[in-house]
C-alpha cells in the first residue's frame, strides 16, 4: 500500500515537472516566433523600399585608424550593423601588402581572407574604392600610364571578389581641358582593361575637377564606355579649397549638390550616402535626404546605397545606424 501510495505521489511530481519544462519550452518557442515574426516584418518593411543598403568602410575610418577594428573584420561588423553588401577601401590594406616581402603573394593571403569572411558572415562585396594609386588625371602621359597599370591589380581584385566595380579619383591637371582630356584618356584605357572581366570603373565626385559635374559629364560622354560610370557621393562637391589644397582646407566653391547628383545618375551604378551631423529629428543637418532620394529615385536607380558617415561628433556606429535609419525613413516616404 505505501509502496503504492509514493508511486502515484512520484508520478504526480513527475507530471508537475514535466508541466513545468513543457510551459517553458512553449514560452521560448514563442519568443522565437515573436522574434522571428519581428525580423520577417522589419525585412518585409525595407523590402519596399526601391534601394539596398551596404556600408562603405570608410565609415568606420576612426576605430580602423586607431586600431579599435582590425580591417579583416569589416565583413563581421557590417553584417553585425544589418547591412547586406560592403564597399571596401583599398587604402587600409595597401600598406601591409607593399611592405610585405612578396606583394603579389600578400594581396593574395588578403583576398582569400576577405572573401570567406563575406561568406561567413553573408555580406555582398559590391566595390573597391581605390586611393593612393596613382593620379589618373595627370598631363604627363608617362606619369598617367603608370597611374593605370597600378589600378589594374585592383580591377583583378574586385572580379575575384564578386565585385561589380571599382571607385577611382580624377586628380591632375589644374587646366580643365587637360583634365578632361587625360581623364577620358585614362578611364578609356582602364575600362578597357576592366570590360572583359565584367567589372566597371566608376568615378566619383570627390572634389576638385571631379567635383564639377558638368566637366565630369562630358568626360563621361566622351568616354562612351557601358562599364564606365559614376558614383554620385552626397558631400563631396567641393571645387576649390583655399590654398589649392585637396584636403582639409576650407572650400571656397562648391557645385551645387543637387544639381550634381541628378547630373551625375544618368552614369551612376553605385551611389554615396554621406553624412554628418543630425539634428534632433534624426535628419542630416547638411543634406536633405529626402530630396536626394528623390533624385535617385527618378534617375531610375533601385541598386545598393553605401553608408558613408563622416563625422566626429558621436561613435562611427551610431552615426551608421543613424545615417541607416534617415534612409529608411526618407525611402518609405517616397
Amino acid at each position: 500500500m505505501s509502496s503504492t501510495k509514493y508511486g502515484i505521489s512520484s508520478l504526480l511530481f513527475l507530471f508537475i515537472i514535466i508541466g513545468s519544462f513543457g510551459v517553458v519550452s512553449c514560452k521560448n518557442d514563442n519568443n522565437k516566433k515573436d522574434q522571428s515574426t519581428t525580423d520577417q516584418a522589419e525585412q518585409t518593411s525595407n523590402d519596399s523600399l526601391f534601394f539596398k543598403l551596404s556600408l562603405a568602410q570608410w565609415s568606420l575610418n576612426r576605430p580602423l585608424f586607431s586600431g579599435e577594428l582590425d580591417p579583416m573584420d569589416f565583413a563581421e561588423k557590417a553584417n553585425e550593423l544589418g547591412f547586406e553588401g560592403v564597399e571596401y577601401v583599398t587604402g587600409f590594406y595597401s600598406q601591409r601588402i607593399n611592405e610585405a616581402e612578396d606583394p603579389q603573394a600578400e594581396m593574395k593571403i588578403v583576398l582569400d581572407s576577405l572573401k570567406a569572411k563575406s561568406e561567413q558572415y553573408n555580406v555582398k562585396n559590391l566595390l573597391l574604392m581605390i586611393d593612393g594609386e596613382g593620379d589618373l588625371a595627370v598631363t604627363d602621359s608617362v606619369v598617367r600610364n603608370q597611374s593605370v597599370e597600378n589600378h589594374k591589380k585592383w580591377v583583378d581584385a574586385a572580379k575575384f571578389l564578386g565585385c561589380h566595380s571599382i571607385r577611382v579619383n580624377l586628380f591632375g591637371a589644374e587646366d580643365p581641358e587637360a583634365w578632361k582630356n587625360a581623364s577620358i584618356d585614362a578611364l578609356t584605357k582602364l575600362s578597357e582593361y576592366a570590360q572583359p572581366k565584367g567589372i566597371n570603373i566608376l568615378v566619383e565626385n570627390h572634389g576638385q575637377h571631379s567635383s564639377n559635374i558638368d566637366l565630369l559629364v562630358e568626360v563621361m560622354r566622351q568616354v562612351n564606355m557601358e562599364n564606365c560610370g559614376t558614383l554620385p557621393d552626397f558631400g563631396n562637391f567641393c571645387v576649390k579649397r583655399e590654398g589649392g589644397e585637396r584636403w582639409e582646407a576650407d572650400c571656397i566653391e562648391e557645385y551645387p549638390r543637387y544639381e550634381g547628383v541628378r547630373k551625375m545618375m544618368p552614369y551612376a551604378k553605385a551611389v554615396s550616402a554621406k553624412s554628418y551631423t543630425f539634428d534632433e529629428e534624426g535628419e542630416e543637418e547638411l543634406i536633405d535626404y529626402k530630396k536626394m532620394l528623390e533624385i535617385i529615385k527618378n534617375g531610375g536607380y533601385s541598386g545598393y546605397i553605401g553608408i558613408e558617415y563622416e563625422g566626429t561628433d558621436i561613435p562611427a556606429e551610431e552615426g551608421i545606424l543613424a545615417t541607416k535609419n534617415l534612409l529608411i525613413k526618407a525611402g518609405k516616404q517616397l
